[in-house]
């Protein structure tokens, strides 16, 4: 049996039908596995969203999970996402974003574990 396959939520900008032209080839390069839920909440930070995780389960974000590619295609295409997002794994305070592991919901109640981008900085006040 292999290494299970690396998951990731999307809510955003990473989204391979809307991806900004910087991300796009990597974007494409996920094989989408259908809508989903993770505990937390999103905010509207300008250019971009961002979510924080959160233990309260009225807090749903929704989104897509994808499938990464497999071994060394898959830790590139994250190491191109973790530079696009500015989530710098040796200097983890000083990330824009924040590379974790979380927990979704499919849409038919599978849960999965997979990576989610969640926003490091202080947030604004209004959601």
């Amino acid at each position: 049996m292999g290494i299970m396959p690396e998951l990731l939520f999307i809510y955003g900008t990473l989204h391979p039908e809307r991806a900004p032209a910087a991300i796009a080839a990597t974007a494409r390069r996920l094989r989408p596995l259908g809508g989903a839920t993770v505990r937390g909440r999103r905010y509207e930070l300008g250019e971009y969203p961002g979510v924080v995780l959160s233990g309260d389960i009225g807090d749903q974000v929704r989104g897509e999970l994808f499938l990464l590619p497999e071994g060394a295609e898959g830790a590139a295409v994250l190491a191109r996402l973790d530079a696009y997002e500015d989530f710098r794994p040796a200097d983890p305070a000083g990330s824009l974003f924040l590379r974790q592991r979380t927990q979704a919901t499919l849409e038919d109640g599978t849960q999965r574990v997979c990576w989610v981008y969640t926003y490091n900085h202080p947030l604004p006040e209004n959601r």
